[in-house]
């Protein structure tokens, strides 16, 4: 497939609704997973801690081989579509997942049942994670990168930076007011059916971004390409844009998965006026995220200076928002004040590091390399980010939840946002070298 300066309006289609769709179904996972797991199931932050690491770990290796192996057949959309219609099932699943329903068909006591039940959304949890690896960050991610050049790259990556931001609203404000009226299992099915249909759109929508002519090299050659010494020292600079995204990404992690479970137990919401409600307060950090994000985006593009400019205003803002959450105490306004820069900060630099690295990644080999992007962006962080939370959590716990299977839970405690800025400082070492192969690449 050809590439131009200017995008077509079916990639543009196609980017945004698959984009959406599949961070929509994320967003549920990492976050209403989560509560699900703690509120409705029975769960533990240490039974989070489980789940979060070992869908990490399934979705790398997923990402590492079916992006190998779409780069090895020279083929994305069988995988994209394909992927999304079973990742829809797996999603819908997930509404037979109940303690009641498992002490029903086992046969069981309500303690057993509660066992088996986290046992059961755990492993569920990896099968769903297989399938949306595999369309989602494996295939569509490598499309992207096939579909677009270094002179969209920094738009593409704005929007593909909002879209999570925005599902995110989308699942708080829609999924957690259905769940609330209708039950998790409604949820899920519609959840399911929504992700599926779109990959029913895609047959007809997607068009092939490869020529489906075979690679000669090997398989395991494929697989092992980016571990190779040789390719990592001729490829310094994405390796480089790798290591700044996994220490941000560790350091996102500390707090994400915690964080609905944080603002349902901790929050203070007799703060909040009539009109002032929680979707209200998210809806506009929503809005001034994606403003200032839209118009770095225009900055870039307009002025040429580049993305090294931006990175380490955009660390600052993060970390700084993280330290400020850490002191806003129970008070909703202030905490949302505090998540505005923070997230800000977080979306901005999501941008930039996702457009560098998509810059630097040699693109006949988008597939092979969209694992190691994920042992940055997903296995590390999501293997280290949430057990940092549980051990600042047990340490500094004061208050504990009676969820209610009668057991008392610790809950999150402000102190995991501290960490989280405290390994977010990590980042600034990479980024001045980073900052430097930036500005050299934009004076070519």
């Amino acid at each position: 497939m050809s590439k131009s300066n200017k995008l077509p309006l079916n990639i543009w289609l196609n980017l945004i609704l698959f984009g959406f769709i599949g961070q929509v179904a994320w967003a549920v996972e990492n976050n209403f997973f989560n509560l699900y797991l703690f509120n409705e199931v029975g769960g533990t932050m240490e039974h989070t801690s489980m789940m979060v690491t070992a869908s990490s770990v399934v979705a790398v290796l997923t990402t590492l081989f079916m992006g190998s192996l779409s780069d090895k057949i020279n083929k994305r959309k069988i995988f994209i579509c394909a992927g999304y219609i079973i990742w829809g099932f797996t999603v819908m699943i997930f509404a037979l997942l109940h303690p009641d329903y498992i002490s029903k068909i086992m046969g069981t006591t309500p303690a057993g049942a509660i066992t088996a039940t986290v046992v059961l959304v755990i492993i569920m949890d990896c099968i769903m994670t297989f399938t949306g690896s595999t369309s989602n960050d494996a295939a569509f991610n490598a499309w992207i990168t096939d579909v677009t050049s270094s002179s969209n790259r920094a738009k593409t990556e704005t929007v593909l930076a909002v879209l999570p931001v925005v599902a995110l609203v989308a699942v708080t404000g829609a999924f957690g007011a259905l769940s609330g009226k209708f039950g998790y299992p409604a949820c899920f099915i519609g959840l399911g059916l929504i992700v599926t249909v779109c990959g029913i759109i895609g047959i007809f929508s997607i068009k092939e971004s490869r020529t489906g002519v075979k690679t000669t090299a090997s398989f395991a050659e494929t697989m092992t390409y980016g571990f190779r010494p040789s390719v990592i020292k001729s490829n310094k600079s994405l390796y480089l844009s790798l290591v700044s995204m996994g220490i941000f990404a560790v350091a996102s992690q500390v707090f994400f998965p915690y964080l609905f479970i944080y603002v349902d137990h901790c929050i203070d919401m007799d703060t909040l006026s009539s009109t002032l409600t929680v979707p209200v307060i998210i809806l506009a950090v929503v809005v001034v995220i994606a403003v200032i994000a839209t118009l770095v985006s225009f900055i870039i593009l307009s002025d040429r200076k580049g993305k090294a400019p931006f990175l380490f205003p955009s660390a600052i803002m993060f970390i700084v928002g993280l330290v400020l959450v850490f002191f806003t105490g129970k008070n909703i306004v202030w905490f949302a004040l505090s998540a505005l820069i923070a997230m800000a900060g977080y979306g901005l630099l999501m941008i930039m590091l996702g457009a560098a690295i998509r810059d630097f990644t040699p693109e006949d080999k988008a597939g092979q390399l969209q694992g190691i992007r994920m042992i940055f962006s997903v296995l590390l962080p999501m293997t280290i980010g949430p057990a940092v939370a549980v051990a600042v959590t047990n340490r500094y716990a004061i208050d504990t939840y009676l969820n209610e299977y009668g057991e008392a839970v610790n809950v999150p405690v402000p102190h995991i946002y501290l960490a989280a800025a405290a390994i977010g400082a990590l980042i600034f070492i990479p980024l001045i070298f980073l900052a430097k192969t930036l500005k050299k690449k934009n004076a070519e």
